[in-house]
């Protein structure tokens, strides 16, 4: 007699452990509607929004370690690649025409291209193999720029330009007047510079201190700061003499 009823409670029994079980994943999804399980109480729609936040930020096409271990030679084979490509192509620049280092490199790339296209093609004839196409896999690649990603370059260019543009106002409507002066003694030097070097000359000696500089800095970054600092030093009691030696700057301070 006691097998019977053990029977029939039985349903009753799953039912309410059923609910049981429905009523904790509830609670667990917080009880909200919309809730979506395995975020912890946080809704689809928050998430999707917190998504669409995150996707939508400035892609950089290079970041800051990438650029770090190139210039602090990380990784020989690497760094050595570009700067003797860039090294190359500005001393190109220097003996050759925009037009001329341009066609040259065009023709370059062309000839590699169509002798292995023309290799393989022979290879497939003589083997009678169908490998196909040999830069398939690249052909095959998606290189196009979304609108989405145009604008997140664009909005991030934007940001710089503004700032540039800012400065320069503020420097040609001198609104502050040692800013103002350091850039008029700044552009005084480079017209000693630029009769000495052009800009293709200045570009060769941009890239070798960018590629030498931080380099020895890492090596001897406790005396060079301290030369440095030395140097800062002075620099600010110049500035300092020249502030209160002009009228303005001085009633300013006063005030």
């Amino acid at each position: 007699m006691a097998e019977p009823s053990a029977a029939t409670q039985s349903p009753s029994v799953s039912s309410s452990s059923s609910g049981a079980d429905a009523s904790g994943a509830a609670a667990g999804s917080g009880g909200s509607p919309g809730a979506c399980p395995g975020l912890g109480g946080k809704s689809c729609a928050s998430s999707c929004a917190d998504s669409f936040v995150s996707s939508s930020q400035p892609v950089s096409l290079f970041s800051t370690s990438q650029v770090h271990d190139l210039i602090f030679w990380r990784d020989v084979k690497k760094t050595g690649l570009v700067f003797g490509t860039t090294l190359i192509m500005l001393l190109s620049l220097a003996a050759f025409s925009v037009i001329s280092v341009a066609s040259y490199l065009i023709l370059a790339l062309l000839s590699v291209t169509i002798s292995f296209r023309i290799y393989k093609s022979v290879i497939q004839a003589v083997q009678k193999s169908e490998e196909g196409h040999p830069f398939k896999a690249y052909l095959d690649v998606d290189i196009a720029l979304s609108s989405e990603a145009f604008h997140n370059y664009v909005n991030a260019a934007m940001v710089h330009v503004n700032k540039a543009l800012k400065l320069i106002i503020r420097l040609f409507l001198v609104e502050d007047l040692v800013d103002s002066l350091k850039l008029a003694v700044f552009m005084w030097l480079m017209t000693y510079v630029g009769a000495v070097f052009n800009g293709i000359t200045l570009l060769i000696l941009a890239e070798l201190l960018v590629f030498s500089v931080p380099i020895v800095y890492e090596k001897y970054k406790t005396q060079i700061d301290h030369y440095v600092g030395i140097a800062r030093d002075q620099t600010k009691a110049v500035v300092a003499k020249i502030q209160a030696k002009l009228p303005g700057i001085a009633k300013k301070k006063a005030e």
